[in-house]
C-alpha cells in the first residue's frame, strides 16, 4: 500500500476517535519523556513545523525533538522560567523570566542567548509572539500589565495596563490579542497595530481564568476558570456561549482545529477533552487521567500529539508541600487512539 494511502487512512482515524460518541477512552499516555533536573516548571511549546518542543525547567529551558523524543538543546542561565514563544521567520525564541522581570532572546539553531531585556513590569509570566505584528507580547502577573517587544529589533515598543492580572493569551492572526485576567475574571482584547485594550468581557459564571485556547476558524476562545468551567466565548462579540465541566485547578489549555477538540490540563491529574461539534454546540468527550503537575499543555497541530510536564512527589504532612521525588521529571505525551 502507497505511504501517502497509509497516512490518509491514520489521519481519518485519528479523526473519528475525536468525533465518536464512546464511553471508551479516545487519548492515552503514549510516552513518558524524561527530562533531567528536579527543578519547577511551568508552559512548554510545541513548534509544530520544527516539530520541536520547549519545555520550561526552572532555571532552563530543555528543547526535545518531538519524532526522536530526544533532548537537542537548552538554554541556561534564567531566572525562574515561566514560557516560551518562537518566531520561526527570525529564527529567535523568547523566554519569560519571573524571577528578575526579563526576556532573554535566543537563537533557535544554536540555542545561544542572542539578548536579556528588563521588562517594565514585574514577574513576566505567560509570552506570545503575534504574527502579524511581529511583536511579543509579554505579560507581567504582579504589576497587572504586558510589556510589547518588537521581535525584530529586540526592542521595547509599549506597555499595556490591564484591570486585572494577566494569564494566558492567544492571537487571531490578524491584529487582535486576547489574555484572560485572572484575577477580574474577564478576557482582555488588545489592538496589536495601537496596544490599546479595545474590549474587556466577562467570563462569567467563570472565575479566575487561567488557560486560554482558540479556534481561529469560528472565532471560538475557551477560557479554563478555576471553578472547574471552562468557558466558550464568541470572540467576535464577546459573549458567553456555555460553560462545560472541567477538572480540578486547571492552568492551560489548547485547541486542535484539525480534530475540533479543546483540551484543559488540570491539578487533579485529568486532562478534559471537548468536543466542538458545531460553532453552537459542544461537549465534554472524556477525562483523560495524566499525572501530579500536569497542569500545563501543549498541542502539535500537525501530529495531534499532546504534552503536559509532570512528575512525582512524596507523601507530605499535614500543611506542607509534597517534594518532587528526585529524576521523575517526565513529559507526559498523550495521542488519539
Amino acid at each position: 500500500m502507497k505511504k501517502t494511502t497509509v497516512f490518509v487512512l491514520a489521519l481519518l482515524s485519528v479523526y473519528s476517535v475525536c468525533a465518536k460518541t464512546t464511553a471508551s477512552s479516545g487519548y492515552k499516555i503514549v510516552n513518558k519523556i524524561s527530562v533531567e533536573g528536579d527543578g519547577k516548571w511551568d508552559y512548554l511549546f510545541s513548534d509544530d513545523q520544527a516539530n520541536r518542543l520547549y519545555v520550561s525547567h526552572e532555571n532552563q529551558v530543555m528543547v526535545i525533538d518531538e519524532l526522536t523524543r530526544e533532548v537537542v538543546g537548552k538554554i541556561t542561565g534564567l531566572k525562574g522560567v515561566h514560557g516560551i514563544a518562537i518566531a520561526p521567520d527570525l529564527n529567535k525564541g523568547f523566554i519569560s523570566n519571573g524571577k528578575d522581570s526579563s526576556v532573554t532572546i535566543f537563537d533557535t539553531h544554536s540555542f545561544e542567548v542572542i539578548k536579556r531585556v528588563t521588562v517594565t513590569g514585574i514577574n513576566p509570566d505567560a509570552i506570545l509572539f503575534d504574527p502579524f505584528s511581529q511583536k511579543v507580547f509579554v505579560f507581567n502577573g504582579h504589576s497587572n500589565n504586558a510589556t510589547v517587544i518588537d521581535a525584530a529589533s529586540n526592542e521595547i515598543v509599549a506597555t499595556i495596563a490591564f484591570s486585572g492580572n494577566p494569564e494566558f493569551s492567544q492571537t487571531d492572526g490578524k491584529g487582535k490579542i486576547y489574555v484572560n485576567l485572572e484575577s477580574s475574571s474577564s478576557i482582555a482584547v488588545i489592538n496589536a497595530t495601537t496596544y490599546e485594550v479595545e474590549n474587556v468581557w466577562s467570563v462569567a459564571p467563570g472565575t479566575e481564568p487561567t488557560g486560554l485556547a482558540f479556534d481561529v476558524d469560528n472565532q471560538r476562545l475557551f477560557s479554563v476558570c478555576a471553578n472547574k468551567k471552562m468557558i466558550v466565548v464568541d470572540a467576535t462579540s464577546g459573549k458567553v456561549l456555555t460553560e462545560l465541566p472541567i477538572g480540578l485547578k486547571p492552568d492551560g489549555a489548547g485547541f486542535d482545529p484539525s480534530l475540533n477538540c479543546a483540551y484543559s490540563s488540570n491539578g487533579d491529574k485529568t486532562m478534559t477533552v471537548v468536543k466542538e461539534e458545531s460553532d453552537t454546540k459542544f461537549r465534554v468527550s472524556e477525562n483523560v487521567p495524566t499525572g501530579q503537575g500536569a497542569r500545563t499543555i501543549a498541542v502539535n497541530k500537525l501530529t495531534h500529539h499532546l504534552y503536559l510536564p509532570s512528575a512525582r512527589f512524596e507523601a507530605a504532612a499535614a500543611g506542607q508541600k509534597p517534594k518532587m521525588i528526585p529524576g521523575s521529571f517526565v513529559i507526559l505525551e498523550i495521542a488519539p487512539q
